[in-house]
């Protein structure tokens, strides 16, 4: 399964990217969705600490809720990610 969400600019696309998934250890380090803000995510990493990406508008912040959940509840994994300006393509299995 896949989407493509589109973040506020690059930096947002390239932070989520980075917590999403690290290809040496194909694992996410986000465990948690803490809040959402409007088109503001505050996500718990697996460091305890807490960060935002910030997404184009709502209805992406829905669709990735919508997909990382059961990523989160560990019945996916990411498998791949990849960037293309502000959007970002995420893969699980």
């Amino acid at each position: 399964m896949k989407i493509k969400v589109s973040c506020i600019d690059k930096y947002e696309a390239q932070k989520l990217s980075s917590l999403l998934f690290i290809k040496d250890t194909s694992e996410t380090f986000i465990t948690l969705i803490l809040n959402v803000i409007d088109n503001e995510i505050i996500v718990a990493l697996k460091d305890k600490s807490a960060h935002s990406i910030v997404l184009k508008d709502k209805s992406n912040v829905d669709v990735f809720i919508d997909f990382i959940q059961s990523v989160l509840d560990k019945k996916h994994k990411i498998v791949f990610t990849e960037i293309c300006e502000h959007d970002i393509e995420i893969v699980k299995a």
